[in-house]
């Protein structure tokens, strides 16, 4: 799990045991006029601890994620893909509500102001919601069913509940699976507070727990688990 608490399942877990808040000011962009200014920030993360620096630029935000939390549940688990046929039997499913909304914006500002020419190759693969399912099978070497589900909050516990299925129904043996999000993007904050889905108590970001309050979050966090 990576989440605003804290990098790594061990200390994601011990901070939820300590009732910690991982909400704070928007550190992402200058949110000064925007209603929420606050959101759950994954703190301190570096994809180069987890990613080749020539491939990270191929990848959105939410992809990085879900591979660091690939690698988590990978080695917590000591499960290794096997080689040849046998790696057809291990499949990936990552789901994502909404995929790389900053790399959209960027790359939407780049077309604005320097022309479709500028626009980045890798902008449909950093964008699209099942290329973190696509890299992590990449780079794992799993080979089995590959998808991911776009079901905005339950994105992820859709894809754990549809890996279930899949190793029931006998297509796979086992599922690396979760959920990933990267959202915190001015064009995302501003239209969830539009909706009014956003907690507006921007003086007491550590004070949100109580129930039925929605808070921006960079993740969902990116529980992705081997089975």
């Amino acid at each position: 799990m990576l989440a605003s608490v804290g990098i790594g399942t061990e200390p994601v877990w011990q901070a939820i045991r300590n009732g910690q808040s991982g909400i704070g000011p928007i550190t992402a962009f200058d949110a000064t006029q925007f209603s929420c200014r606050i959101a759950g920030e994954v703190k301190g993360f570096d994809p180069a601890n987890y990613i080749e620096k020539k491939e990270i630029k191929k990848m959105g935000r939410f992809t990085q994620l879900a591979i660091a939390a690939a690698d988590f549940a990978l080695q917590s688990s000591g499960f290794k893909v096997p080689s040849g046929d046998e790696a057809e039997r291990t499949g990936v499913y990552i789901g994502s509500g909404i995929g790389g909304f900053e790399v959209i914006e960027r790359e939407h500002k780049i077309l604005l102001e320097k022309g479709p020419s500028r626009i980045s190759p890798f902008f449909i693969p950093a964008t699209i919601v099942n290329l973190a399912a696509g890299f992590v099978s990449i780079r794992t070497g799993a080979k089995g069913p590959n998808s991911a589900t776009a079901t905005a909050c339950t994105s992820g516990a859709h894809a754990i509940g549809d890996s279930f299925r899949l190793i029931q129904r006998g297509d796979a043996d086992v599922m690396i699976c979760g959920g990933a999000e990267a959202a915190i993007t001015p064009m995302s904050i501003g239209g969830f507070a539009a909706m009014r889905a956003l907690s507006h108590r921007n003086d007491e970001p550590s004070g949100l727990r109580a129930p039925g309050i929605a808070i921006a979050t960079d993740s969902l966090p990116a529980k992705v688990r081997a089975f």
